[in-house]
């Protein structure tokens, strides 16, 4: 892991040093790989918090045990800066935004965003398409085997938990070797859509505008699931997807995840929470079978939709030093098991959640920070009561609609915060229609719904929310009973921040 080119890590004492700014640095990996076969954590910071004292006697100048290499050994001025840290109480602290560093792979894939692509690679792109389209559907490197990975007849993807997004990111991978596999594409690489801009009229055009199946894909699920053959991909005019991505707010939910410190976790503040409501928001602004997981992998706008979510996810772990595994790890709270065997599987694959954090991948454009503009944020609604922190005049609100029970909600929902009767913000949630077959689902059967935004929207306001079902109207109505929910409740909290 390298530290902000801005970081002295060794040359000064740095008198109210952070974790995320700079002690998380003091640490290579060997260090951190070494403690760890002893059972001593030095990679995140609940851990460090937890063996500092050690650490700080074991690393002291001018005879320290450790590290036990003569190149490791720590500075006196490193060794004063990690006492100032224990010292200040362990700040967390904000990420600085780095330069790009370079990660523990070499990029050998470059992904473009497809409205810069020349027309003999766009041409060669959809040759690729056509010829996934045309093979046998029984052939695995087939477009209808391989979307059945993350739908019917399959269901394997994963979401709203830790793996969703090195899953997709596999996910990615397979599907454009499959591309790369059609005789004369074995350069292709899939693009994105940067989903800040319209719809391309590229993506509207054959063989990227439907995909008709050729089979019934819930025929051989366990349990078999009917209606979806006959079948024909659905989405929405242009326009009103670009009206739904301003309605959800999935730009915004972007910016926000871009601008985290910590990796976080579903429901807690933190890139993996904003990245997630963003990937269901923009799924839900795009039609009704991208707003459907049993069938959302068959229309073709999927892939340059997920490929867009790589980009961000790559830029947010470029901003905060996290490309390589060590460095990623530094992001993350206690929970590290899920980049652990076996909790680290990502079926049907072999790769495993951790392999994808060093990515061979790169991108012609990531959204990137210079260290000019100053730190990322790391805003909760709960710190650590050995800390000081502070309540901002400019600091927003985080209004959770608490303990849904999605199990009881026959498929995607929208769930709608209202102040004074009037819609102010709304989010897409996006899940199977049979939730309780799903096993993900049944594990995070109970989930909260969080929006985020400036105080004015809400003062002296009468707050109340709604739960719609999209495409079941004839069934239930539009609208969902709260008390089938589980009578959810409305929580509200300004966001502190270390002062």
């Amino acid at each position: 892991m390298t530290p902000p080119e801005n970081n002295p890590i060794a040359e000064q004492v740095i008198a109210a040093p952070t974790y995320l700014a700079d002690i998380r640095f003091f640490f290579r990996p060997e260090d951190v790989a070494h403690m760890a076969a002893k059972g001593i954590e030095l990679g995140t910071y609940d851990g460090l918090k937890s063996n500092a004292l050690s650490v700080h006697a074991q690393t002291a100048p001018p005879n320290s045990l450790m590290p036990p290499d003569a190149g490791g050994k720590w500075s006196a001025a490193r060794s004063q800066t990690f006492r100032n840290w224990i010292v200040n109480g362990f700040p967390l602290g904000t990420a600085t935004p780095a330069e790009p560093p370079t990660n523990g792979q070499t990029p050998t894939r470059l992904r473009k965003d497809v409205t810069t692509l020349s027309d003999a690679e766009f041409d060669l792109l959809a040759t690729a398409f056509r010829g996934l389209m045309d093979r046998d559907r029984e052939d695995p490197d087939s477009y209808f085997a391989l979307a059945g990975h993350h739908g019917l007849p399959h269901s394997w993807c994963l979401h709203h938990q830790d793996r969703y997004n090195p899953w997709h990111r596999e996910y990615l991978r397979v599907f454009e070797d499959a591309l790369r596999s059609v005789p004369g594409c074995e350069a292709v690489t899939i693009p994105y859509w940067d989903i800040s801009t319209p719809l391309p009229e590229r993506l509207q055009q054959p063989p990227f505008d439907a995909y008709v199946l050729p089979a019934d894909p819930g025929a051989t699920a366990t349990p078999p699931v009917t209606g979806y053959f006959p079948y024909t991909t659905q989405r929405f005019p242009a326009a009103e997807i670009a009206q739904n991505v301003t309605d959800f707010e999935v730009l915004e939910d972007i910016a926000t995840s871009l601008t985290q410190s910590l990796w976080g976790a579903f429901n807690v503040n933190g890139y993996q929470d904003f990245s997630i409501q963003a990937h269901d928001s923009g799924h839900g602004s795009i039609g009704p079978t991208m707003g459907t997981p049993e069938v959302a992998s068959y229309d073709p706008v999927f892939w340059f939709f997920h490929c867009n979510l790589d980009r961000l996810w790559l830029s947010w772990q470029t901003r905060v030093s996290a490309t390589t595994l060590t460095g990623f790890r530094s992001t993350l709270g206690e929970d590290t098991d899920w980049l652990t065997a076996p909790f680290n599987a990502l079926p049907p694959y072999s790769t495993t959640a951790d392999q994808t954090i060093e990515t061979e991948v790169t991108y012609d454009r990531l959204e990137l920070l210079s260290p000019v503009e100053g730190p990322l944020e790391n805003l909760s609604g709960n710190i650590d009561g050995a800390h000081t922190f502070a309540f901002r005049s400019t600091s927003p609100v985080s209004v959770r609609v608490k303990g849904i029970h999605r199990l009881n909600i026959p498929g995607s929902f929208v769930v709608t915060l209202l102040a004074d009767g009037e819609p102010v913000a709304k989010r897409f949630f996006f899940q199977p229609t049979n939730p309780p077959g799903c096993a993900n689902c049944v594990q995070h059967g109970i989930v909260n719904i969080d929006f985020r935004m400036p105080q004015e929207r809400l003062l002296n306001r009468a707050l109340t929310v709604r739960i719609d079902v999209p495409g079941h109207a004839e069934e239930i109505g539009t609208t969902f009973p709260l008390a089938q929910a589980g009578n959810p409740t409305i929580n509200a909290r300004l966001l502190v921040e270390e002062a």
